[in-house]
């Protein structure tokens, strides 16, 4: 009897001697957010109180900060699949594969996988498509992004706990189920719109949380209507969904169209979703808040998009001037479109449009040399009544609103080297349980090869 007492002794105070690993892990990823998207949202809202400063954002007085290079194995300029992967599994591949090797023949197993395997909830959170390159890293192993249809049959057949997002790329290919009706067959209940989430959260064994209207993204934050879903809303529903667990939960939340609104060059957009970001860190927070001794929050980024630059050589910012723009390039380019298409394409009538949706004139005085570009632009657009184009990454823009979005953007000192990537360093931000073990990571991959560690069970390769 004393040898079992002794025993169970020790064992006690063997497991008491332990460290204590996280029992809740978020894990938040701004696609294409830099240190000077972060830094231009801060000073933004210091200026629109009337201060050169920051204003601070949620998750940027964390107690740890830090910062890493995003390379993948090829490319010193990386893709959002490669990027996503090396976030996700702890291994650099080559541009365009999700969770995979980089010769494509071996799967790269995510975190989210081990978290699940450990006994978690897992959950994905995105404002873009769930079969996007980043959410799609966490579950899915394709040699190329690109292929959303077979990304997506691996979201089904993930068993994981928890999707949110705008909708899928593909739902459908010649021969092939349904991937709505697929989620369904895998167990999942798909609800159109936090309503419906309200009305199946208590029932569903595993939820899929969608947009009410399929889309490819949601809108931005500065198109957003009300009935549209938030990163915030989506966010604090994975909390209250995965929240039953007593072995705590993994959920990773991605700000997809930060990345988006930095290939448009559109830093109004830019700093909108930067600030709608912080919003959803701050519902973690309050998690945290309850379950400090227990929690891990890391926010970072999968790459720089646009190489923003702060300032134009006149040693000046004037952020306060982006308070005027009403809509993104995209919906502005929408809008001339509609005039184009209404047969009312004239000058006067885009004049008011500019006006109206960026203050040009009003608010906005521009120069004789800013009138003259746009004019010029109308001028050669009316000979042929067609949409000259701007392309970048998603999207092709009405050359009239890229234009005007960037008259806009000088006027604010704020300039951009491509509508591409860039190389440059991205932040780390942690806060929590083993919080300080990332003020040591010097590289994407060294985030989750800690996560690894926290989870007790290592990679799965």
């Amino acid at each position: 009897m004393m040898k079992k007492i002794c025993f169970l002794i020790i064992v006690f105070v063997f497991t008491a001697c332990q460290p204590k690993q996280p029992k809740y892990i978020f894990y938040f990823i701004g696609d294409g957010m830099g240190v000077n998207q972060v830094l231009a949202t801060e000073m933004y809202l210091a200026a629109q109180k009337g201060y050169i400063g920051v204003d601070s954002l949620s998750f940027t007085n964390f107690p740890i900060r830090n910062f890493i290079s995003t390379y993948s194995k090829y490319n010193a300029v990386t893709c959002s699949a490669a990027a996503g992967t090396a976030l996700a599994s702890g291994y650099k591949t080559r541009k365009g594969a999700i969770g995979m090797d980089s010769l494509l023949q071996t799967p790269l197993y995510s975190v989210a996988y081990n978290a699940k395997k450990a006994g978690k909830s897992v959950g994905i959170v995105t404002t873009v498509s769930i079969d996007h390159a980043t959410p799609a890293a966490f579950y899915a192993h394709q040699p190329n992004r690109s292929m959303g249809f077979e990304i997506a049959k691996d979201a089904a057949a993930s068993n994981f706990d928890f999707f949110a997002g705008s909708g899928f790329s593909q739902c459908k290919k010649e021969n092939e189920p349904n991937i709505i009706s697929l989620l369904s067959d895998s167990g999942y209940f798909v609800a159109r719109g936090i309503e419906q989430y309200f009305q199946q959260k208590n029932i569903a064994d595993k939820i899929v949380l969608l947009q009410c209207d399929s889309m490819s993204n949601l809108p931005y934050v500065i198109d957003r209507t009300p009935a549209d879903l938030s990163l915030p809303q989506m966010t604090e529903a994975a909390i209250e969904y995965l929240d039953k667990n007593s072995d705590g939960f993994f959920l990773m939340i991605e700000g997809g169209l930060i990345d988006w609104a930095c290939h448009n060059n559109d830093a109004a957009a830019v700093l909108a979703e930067v600030e709608e970001f912080s919003d959803a860190i701050a519902k973690a927070l309050d998690f945290y808040k309850k379950h400090a001794d227990e929690t891990l929050i890391v926010v970072t980024a999968d790459h720089e998009t646009g190489g923003i630059a702060l300032g134009t050589g006149d040693y000046c910012l004037d952020l306060n001037v982006l308070q005027y723009q009403k809509c993104s390039v995209n919906e502005l380019t929408n809008k001339i479109s509609a005039l184009r298409e209404g047969g009312v394409f004239d000058w006067d009538n885009l004049k008011r449009l500019l006006q109206d949706n960026l203050g040009f004139w009003k608010e906005l005085p521009l120069s004789e040399a800013e009138e003259y570009r746009l004019v010029s632009l109308y001028e050669q657009t009316l000979k042929t009544m067609e949409m000259m184009k701007v392309h970048n990454l998603y999207f092709d823009n009405e050359l009239i609103a890229q234009t005007a979005i960037d008259i806009l953007n000088r006027k604010a000192k704020i300039g951009w080297t491509s509508y591409g990537h860039s190389a440059g360093v991205v932040p780390v931000y942690a806060i929590g349980c083993k919080a300080d073990m990332f003020e040591q990571v010097k590289d994407n991959v060294d985030i989750p090869r800690l996560m690894f560690k926290m989870l007790n069970n290592g990679p799965k390769q």
